[in-house]
């Protein structure tokens, strides 16, 4: 009589999960194609090498002009100004605008130079003699799309862990990449084991029990589903033999092995005796239905789990069991349904009789209740898509959503889930690297100004800011650190650049930031500072500088506009110059602090946050001009 090996001491399904979860199943990272990029992890940061759109653009059809020649136009009194060209999406102009001057332009097109401004058509006639009444003034930068509006060059586009759908395939493609760092997915080896088992195929011998191998094919889907690089073995039968040949043939090519059948305490169950005598055996038996007979262990090093041979007890156990360990190693969250309620942050109106579909983030709060946010760049911006997490579909007849309401989020995909983290404001290095340590951040670069606007509305978790801040917070400082700020200049600074009294007293050309930067804002005490030295006005020196208003949005850009010969200098860090070969003007230091959510500092990922701040000195010694 053969002896059979029974089931002893079953394990509870956590240790079960723990055994499986202590097997190193994570392979190395690779590189893709972008179109073969669907649906996998990246592997690390990517921060943007251009500026998108690469130029200013208009943003409506229209006319472009200098906003200063229509100011004081009205219906009753319209400004005349001569039309001298026109430019179309997708070519370069050939006129600029001078004064009393404009150029005919379309949506997308360029603006061209001397233009700072653009008013729609609907606002204008035609006049005599080749003239355009204009019926409204625009200030600079109406109805204009600046360069780097959309994703700014040097900008952290995506963070890693990032799973990339078409919507973060799209933004990769905006931003030029055709090749992707990724986690790699781990490959599985498939072998189905038992002689009454047929491939499709293949004919059955019925008065011999065979059945066709449902397992092979099935589990090969689910481990695909789940992130998985499924690869099918031959059938091994019951032979010890072969089946030892097989098993350790896909152990040496494959991050796991998994089997079907034979792992019952049947006699003909050889497994069992294979893994024992090739590995290690960690489990066998687990205190579920169905799918009591599993067996988890190690072969040859690598990891090894067998299913039951039952078709439904295989897929049950590898989904509850193996499912979310595949995930794992392959970078890829839970599942979650395709819908989920969530009580909105901020009231947001809406009246214009049509049904709606309205973008938006999750984020929880400290109590981890899901909060919805409403998501809108525009229309044109790219990443308005990877910033929102679904949609609301507001009825034509509501007026507004209210603050605390109630909502259902379609989400764009079930694999969707609210980030970890949630911050706004300054641009920084600094702290890409910080969230690089943390899971699932999501960060969105608006400024200082708006990072604190956001959090005094209770939206975000944490706010970053940059140098002064002109109104009180009520905000946890979880941690600082300090940068040089001055000057971007060519290389060699063949200008002879010294600081701020050569762009007021000298003919150069000056790359600003946007009025929400906080280096903005401490270029603008400085200039102020000036002022009274001199006696003068600071709004005097501003309109001596030339480019003061030519505004850049990321902390990188206007040094890559001075690295392209389209200024003399550009308002940045001094560790964006070395990193882009250019020389550096200092004019002084800056404070970047991280503020928290005085209702989130109980969070886990703001806990996370702090921590790395507090290691931020190895970050530190990367970047010049930190501390």
């Amino acid at each position: 009589m053969t002896d059979r090996k029974e089931f002893r001491d079953l394990a509870p399904p956590a240790e079960a999960h723990g055994t499986i979860a202590s097997l190193d199943l994570e392979p190395e990272p690779e590189t893709v194609p972008l179109e073969d990029a669907r649906g996998r992890v990246l592997a690390e940061r990517m921060d943007a090498a251009i500026d998108v759109p690469g130029f200013d653009r208009a943003t409506l059809d229209g006319y472009a002009v200098r906003g200063r020649d229509t100011f004081g136009a009205d219906e009753v009194d319209p400004v005349a100004l001569e039309l001298v060209g026109e430019v179309h999406a997708g070519e370069a102009p050939d006129e600029s605008v001078g004064e009393g001057e404009c150029v005919e332009i379309s949506t997308g097109a360029v603006m061209p130079p001397g233009a700072d401004a653009m008013v729609p058509v609907e606002q204008t006639d035609e006049g005599d003699d080749g003239e355009i009444l204009f019926r409204k003034s625009v200030a600079p930068g109406d109805n204009v799309m600046l360069a780097g509006a959309d994703v700014a060059a040097g900008e952290r586009a995506l963070g890693p862990g990032t799973r990339l759908t078409p919507r973060e395939i799209g933004l990769l493609s905006a931003l030029g990449v055709d090749e992707v760092p990724v986690r790699g997915r781990p490959t599985v080896g498939i072998v189905s084991t038992g002689d009454e088992l047929v491939r499709p195929g293949d004919p059955l011998e019925h008065d011999r029990g065979q059945i066709h191998d449902v397992n092979s094919y099935a589990i090969a889907s689910a481990v695909e589903e789940v992130g998985g690089d499924p690869r099918l073995y031959p059938h091994a039968g019951d032979d010890v033999e072969e089946l030892e040949r097989i098993l350790r043939e896909a152990a040496a090519e494959c991050d796991l092995v998994l089997s079907s059948g034979s792992t019952s305490a049947s006699a003909v169950d050889v497994i069992y005796r294979v893994i024992e005598d090739s590995g290690e055996l960690l489990l066998h038996g687990v205190a579920v239905k169905p799918g009591k007979p599993m067996l988890v262990g190690r072969l040859e090093g690598g990891a090894y789990v067998g299913l039951p041979g039952y078709p439904v007890s295989a897929l049950t156990i590898f989904r509850t069991f193996v499912a979310p360990a595949i995930r794992r190693a392959a970078g890829l969250p839970e599942p979650q349904t395709a819908t989920v309620s969530g009580t909105m942050l901020s009231r947001v109106r809406y009246s214009e009789g049509r049904r709606r579909f309205l973008p938006v983030g999750l984020v929880e709060d400290g109590w981890g209740t899901t909060r919805v946010y409403p998501v809108d760049k525009g229309s044109g911006a790219t990443t308005s898509l990877v910033e929102a997490d679904g949609v609301v579909d507001v009825d034509p007849d509501t007026e507004y959503l209210g603050e605390s309401e109630t909502v259902t989020v379609q989400l764009f995909s079930p694999d969707v889930r609210p980030p970890t983290l949630f911050g706004v404001g300054e641009d920084d290095p600094v702290l890409s690297r910080l969230l690089d340590r943390l899971d699932r951040p999501r960060y969105l670069a608006v400024g200082s100004r708006e990072g604190l606007r956001r959090l005094r509305n209770g939206v975000p978790d944490v706010a970053v800011t940059a140098g002064p801040v002109d109104r009180e917070v009520d905000a946890e400082t979880l941690g600082s650190w300090t940068r040089n700020w001055g000057l971007v200049v060519p290389a060699g600074n063949p200008e002879e650049i010294g600081g701020l009294d050569d762009l007021v007293d000298r003919d150069l050309r000056l790359i600003n930031r946007t009025t929400d930067s906080g280096l903005r804002t401490t270029l603008a005490n400085a200039v102020a500072g000036l002022a009274d030295e001199r006696g003068e006005t600071r709004r005097d020196l501003e309109a001596a500088i030339d480019g003061w208003d030519l505004a850049a949005r990321a902390h990188e850009s206007p040094a890559r506009n001075v690295a392209a010969g389209d200024a003399d200098a550009g308002l940045g860090l001094g560790a964006t110059a070395e990193a882009l070969g250019l020389g550096f003007v200092p004019l002084g230091e800056q404070v970047v602090r991280v503020h928290a959510n005085p209702d989130r500092t109980g969070k886990a990922s703001v806990g996370a946050l702090e921590e790395a701040i507090e290691d931020v000195d190895s970050v530190l010694d990367d970047l010049p001009g930190y501390q």
